[in-house]
């Protein structure tokens, strides 16, 4: 029994080697044939139980079974769909069953590997959280500010550099989108928003009230032929952008349609119809400093285009719309001293 206890022993030790390989070193070690016979039946049950095939080949069953696709998963996982398939197979070939079979076109999941899925899928989403976990040191000193791609290139990202030169060991992260960003779960620290006339509990400081202009470049105001009265709009082209990701708020949709700001000018007899539409706003911003067509912009937002010449108002006519640009942050957010700061340098910018 003492010759059985060590020679398991050792194998524990060289359990990452091949099973027949161990055997085999251990078998002539020992030269013994009954020793040899009992090593390998404590072995193999003591190793079949606590055996795990390779992560990666878990990892791409894992993504096949979720997606039913080899190519979805490749692409979810940035591999080629042969290197998932010979992983799969890899693992089938480790478990001894097959995982996944085809009926026609469609993929399916044999009983064997429906059985593992919802394991499998459950131990890597905990192991994407532990890793989130572990990185969440870092990403805590970094501040994160959500806003919409259109004021992020046209305003905020011109100016940055300036917040960088006053503050250079606070990292900065934009997230440009034009959905609202969650702050209460702190994973976002400070939203810039336009058009939102009710922030809840969230801390607000408006940046600045809209005021929407007609614009252009200075070569198409100039013709032929030339405008300058805004009947003159009636034969111009009128660039125009989807609105319809501003879901949250129907002021910021309506406000930006060229017919509501046409009938605040007293333009109404002027149709819209005519001209580009976009689904970018910086798209129809580029097109209008190109001389093809007017743009509905923001006098605050675009101001740095009208200082240098590239668009112009002819018409020196604005709406009001009595809505605009607010910083929104939450009470726990203020007690971060990178949050005081980018707070306090983004309304001197807009001052």
């Amino acid at each position: 029994m003492a010759s059985v206890y060590l020679t398991f022993q050792f194998f524990r030790n060289i359990h990452s080697r091949p099973n027949w390989l161990c055997l085999l070193d251990i078998h002539k070690d020992t030269g013994n044939k009954k020793s040899f016979e009992l090593i390998i039946g404590f072995s193999l049950s003591a190793s079949m139980s606590s055996w795990i095939p390779s992560l990666n080949a878990l990892r791409a069953f894992e993504a096949t079974a979720r997606h039913r696709s080899y190519k979805s998963a490749a692409d979810e996982l940035n591999v080629t769909p042969a290197a998932i398939k010979q992983l799969v197979a890899k693992l089938e070939d480790a478990i001894g069953e097959p995982l996944l079979r085809r009926s026609g076109r469609a993929m399916e999941l044999t009983d064997v590997g429906i059985r593992g899925l919802d394991d499998l899928s459950s131990g890597f989403r905990q192991i994407a959280q532990a890793v989130d976990r572990m990185r969440s040191t870092r990403h805590e000193k970094r501040l994160v500010v959500s806003v919409d791609p259109s004021f992020a290139a046209a305003w905020l990202v011109p100016r940055l550099e300036s917040f960088k030169m006053l503050h250079p060991t606070i990292e900065v992260l934009i997230d440009s989108s034009m959905q609202l960003a969650n702050l209460a779960d702190g994973s976002t620290h400070i939203g810039i928003r336009f058009g939102v006339e009710n922030h809840g509990e969230l801390v607000a400081h408006r940046l600045f009230d809209e005021e929407l202009c007609a614009l252009c470049s200075p070569m198409l105001a100039k013709g032929p032929p030339p405008i300058r009265k805004l009947e003159d709009l009636a034969n111009a082209k009128l660039l125009r952008w989807d609105l319809s990701e501003f879901k949250w708020s129907t002021n910021t949709r309506n406000w930006n349609y060229w017919k509501t700001w046409l009938s605040a000018v007293g333009a109404e007899h002027v149709s819209p119809a005519r001209g580009l539409k976009f689904n970018d706003y910086n798209l129809a911003v580029q097109a209008a400093v190109a001389g093809q067509g007017f743009v509905l912009g923001s006098k605050p937002v675009l101001g740095r285009l009208l200082e240098t010449g590239l668009l112009i108002d002819p018409f020196s006519h604005s709406a009001k719309p009595g809505i605009g640009y607010d910083v929104v942050t939450t009470k726990d957010a203020l007690e971060r001293a990178d949050v005081l700061c980018f707070i306090d340098w983004i309304l001197d910018r807009s001052e």
